[in-house]
């Protein structure tokens, strides 16, 4: 009898001890999607980013052919070639700059929901 008991309380412990990894596998699942879904809305903004990014060079480097045809001087046409360059060189940075922004606040937004797990991000 005493020994049906200790397997009665052995058994209630395991089956415990069974929820208890079934809840904590479920709370990391949930976390797994939270941080892929937010890794999906981070590459989004990224491919939309970067796609307005060519059409506006694109428009840019045409309007700037444009006008180099149009140019009734060669120094005219070397001018405004310099000016082009140097606006595509100061965009190309400025829009690096920004998707590096973009992709370390996508980082930190996936990271996110495991950060009661690891801790916080250091800043």
């Amino acid at each position: 009898m005493i020994d049906n008991l200790w397997a009665r309380a052995g058994n209630i412990r395991m089956i415990k001890g069974f929820d208890d990894i079934q809840k904590a596998s479920k709370d990391n699942i949930e976390q797994a999607m939270k941080s892929v879904e937010a890794m999906s809305k981070g590459i989004q903004a990224l491919a939309v980013e970067t796609a307005d990014y060519q059409k506006k060079s694109y428009e840019t480097g045409a309007a700037a052919i444009e006008k180099i045809v149009a140019a009734k001087s060669v120094e005219k046409a070397v001018e405004i070639q310099n000016e082009y360059l140097k606006a595509t060189y100061e965009g190309y940075i400025s829009e690096l700059s920004k998707i590096g922004s973009m992709m370390t606040d996508f980082a930190k937004d996936a990271y996110r929901p495991f950060e009661s797990v690891f801790g916080k991000i250091p800043k």
